[in-house]
């Protein structure tokens, strides 16, 4: 009985200093994370900061978080004319369609492809990954955009890159890892493939679809190439065909003091 009532008390030491130790770390990690934070934020700030700098001050200053004189030229010349609004709504989208699309496409895909007693299944992805390692081209899939009547529309931003390889087998993996006892019961039910599909393994993978809905948005956000070949309708530019017109129509009046007399171009 005395052993007992002994271990007791250097339990709850244990404990004590286990708990202590555990609190230390967490405030460790707290701290490093948030240092990291802020060293993902800073180069923001700084980008901030300078929109609203004057070109001296910038060229003077390597880095600053508040500028000596605030400076509103630069964005009264992106401004002047609906351009760039114009330019930023077909961005937004364009990026939220194709990012719909292609997260639906990918997935509509890789489910078949998970059921192993799907026929020609393993050709169907030899080919997926044949175009991992090859691929047409820049020259073959501007003719084949062009053949299909999609140049200068959004369909062509979209549809040329709408599944990728890579993610497909991704995507074709994690159905794999559901539970197959989940479907048969669906099954039973009285559910079809489309039923099992959109009722039981889409609510199951929102993890997944959230994680590669963020990796199409971003890649047709900052999708430069596809614009530049597709789009020659100055009506329909992008975002990123905008800010590189400025910059190379005139780059005097775009990278040192802003010209208030030369403004964006009116499109149309």
């Amino acid at each position: 009985m005395t052993t007992m009532t002994e271990t007791k008390p250097k339990q709850l030491a244990v404990n004590n200093n286990s708990s202590a130790g555990s609190r230390v770390f967490d405030t460790l990690n707290v701290v490093a994370l948030v240092g990291l934070a802020l060293i993902t934020v800073l180069p923001l700030l700084y980008v901030l900061a300078a929109s609203f700098s004057s070109e001296p001050e910038i060229a003077s200053r390597p880095f600053f978080l508040w500028p000596e004189k605030i400076v509103t030229e630069a964005y009264e010349y992106i401004f002047a004319t609906p351009t760039f609004i114009r330019s930023l709504l077909t961005t937004v989208v364009v990026t939220a369609v194709g990012m719909v699309v292609q997260v639906m496409l990918t997935f509509t895909m890789a489910y078949p492809l998970a059921k192993r007693y799907l026929p020609g299944r393993t050709l169907v992805l030899n080919l997926v990954i044949f175009t991992m390692v090859f691929s047409g081209g820049m020259i073959p899939t501007y003719l084949v955009v062009r053949d299909l009547g999609l140049l200068d529309s959004y369909w062509a931003l979209i549809l040329p890159l709408a599944i990728n390889p890579f993610y497909l087998i991704i995507v074709k993996s994690f159905f794999q890892e559901l539970p197959q006892a989940l479907e048969e019961a669906a099954r039973i039910d009285g559910c079809n493939e489309m039923g099992v599909f959109f009722k039981i393994v889409l609510p199951l993978s929102k993890p997944i679809i959230a994680t590669f809905s963020l990796f199409y948005a971003v890649a047709i956000w900052n999708d430069y190439m596809s614009p530049l070949l597709y789009i020659t309708d100055s009506n329909k530019w992008t975002l990123q065909i905008l800010v590189r017109q400025l910059i190379a129509t005139d780059p005097a009046a775009a990278l040192s003091q802003m010209d208030r007399t030369w403004v964006p171009p009116e499109q149309g």
